[in-house]
């Protein structure tokens, strides 16, 4: 009987990230690119290494304080949504700030509020199967910024999407990093969206394998 051999996700991996950047990870299958971001997310812990969030390594600690983070500094978008179905879409944003915001009329209306930024003002009160695709990923996005949170993870955002939608999603990210300075990192197959980032990051067997400079890098430099 053949023991069982280890096989890291991620293996001798830097990565620094600053404040108000726009990030793409990209790479095969199988690369890391999720394993990364669930790291930098505190979902899954390192074996090995650090992760430092504002000078604290948050690798090594209980999950009752990763929760805390999770909920107050992370913002999530995933490919699928996760959207429920039974809440409409003001609903499905206040939802993360129920332990943070006591009055329900301040959660509506900073949920109204988020709606609006993400251009879907006049859909708060249709449930996910009443929106579009699109529309439920702006929702989404709306949730994911729901508690202020300094960084968003991404996993394929757009992978759902059609070409058009994948366009105006990937546009109000580089928006929402641009004109807000929220700190973006996103896993993605799709070139077109990593390329209006400002730092591209091709992942293999776990490693960092190359980095170039996407379009956001260029429309930093060009505002005043």
């Amino acid at each position: 009987m053949l023991g069982k051999r280890e096989v890291p996700a991620l293996s001798n991996l830097n990565l620094t990230v600053n404040a108000g950047e726009f990030i793409a990870i990209m790479g095969p299958s199988g690369s890391g690119k999720t394993t990364l971001l669930n790291v930098i997310g505190c979902i899954d812990k390192p074996t090995n290494g650090q992760v430092l969030l504002d000078g604290i390594d948050v690798g090594r600690m209980p999950e009752s304080q990763l929760y805390k983070i999770r909920r107050d500094k992370m913002g999530f978008v995933f490919q699928t949504f996760n959207l429920l179905p039974y809440l409409n879409a003001r609903e499905n944003v206040e939802l993360p700030m129920e332990g943070r915001i006591k009055s329900k009329n301040e959660r509506k209306q900073k949920a109204s509020n988020l709606l609006q930024l993400v251009g879907i003002s006049g859909r708060e009160n249709h449930r996910p199967q009443r929106l579009s695709a699109g529309e439920q990923q702006r929702v989404a996005i709306a949730r994911a910024l729901a508690n202020n949170p300094a960084i968003i993870l991404a996993d394929e955002p757009t992978g759902n999407l059609d070409s058009q939608n994948k366009q105006e999603i990937i546009k109000l990210l580089a928006n929402l990093n641009l004109n807000q300075g929220t700190t973006i990192i996103m896993v993605t197959h799709d070139s077109q969206a990593a390329n209006h980032t400002e730092r591209m990051l091709l992942l293999k067997d776990g490693k960092i394998l190359k980095e170039k400079q996407g379009l956001q890098t260029l429309k930093k430099r060009k505002t005043p």
